[in-house]
């Protein structure tokens, strides 16, 4: 159930940004600075950090590996903007389909209680599998509610 919700939230994702543009992407709905494009690159990084670099204890792929996150710390969405629509797609997409081998590969072995190899950064231990499914599934459906707006200020798409 859980891999299915993800799933689902993955697939509202990519339906609301389908058929835009560049400009379409990088519009924004007022006062808010964010955009769909933003949205779509924040998501392929959160998820190769959760479980690329949180759960498998790997190290951050590119385009990550060398963003100045220091400098800052929404690097992932403020140079979405700079992305054409197929490299953020196509982030998004790579992604996806390395969470779904880690996915694969963990619960063949051990399930949904298998700890990751990195701890919380606030010092609460390592989360398990069924934590980080749950928190993904929230990470979209919050964002999708964002998306719903920004697409619907463009063009009026409305619905999943």
């Amino acid at each position: 159930m859980l891999r299915g919700w993800l799933d689902w939230h993955r697939a509202t994702l990519r339906q609301k940004t389908d058929g835009l543009d560049h400009a379409g992407l990088n519009q924004r709905l007022e006062p808010s600075t964010l955009t769909l494009a933003a949205l779509v690159k924040h998501m392929a990084h959160v998820e190769d950090d959760w479980f690329g670099v949180m759960l498998m204890g790997r190290e951050y792929v590119e385009p990550w590996a060398s963003a100045d996150w220091d400098a800052d710390r929404d690097w992932e969405m403020t140079s979405a903007a700079a992305d054409s629509p197929q490299e953020l797609r196509r982030l998004l997409d790579e992604a996806i389909d390395a969470s779904d081998a880690i996915l694969d590969q963990v619960l063949a072995d051990d399930g949904l209680d298998r700890l990751s190899v990195r701890e919380d950064r606030r010092g609460g231990g390592p989360f398990n599998l069924r934590w980080i499914l749950v928190h993904m599934i929230e990470e979209y459906a919050r964002h999708n509610g964002h998306a719903d707006l920004i697409r619907e200020s463009i063009d009026g798409a409305r619905g999943v």
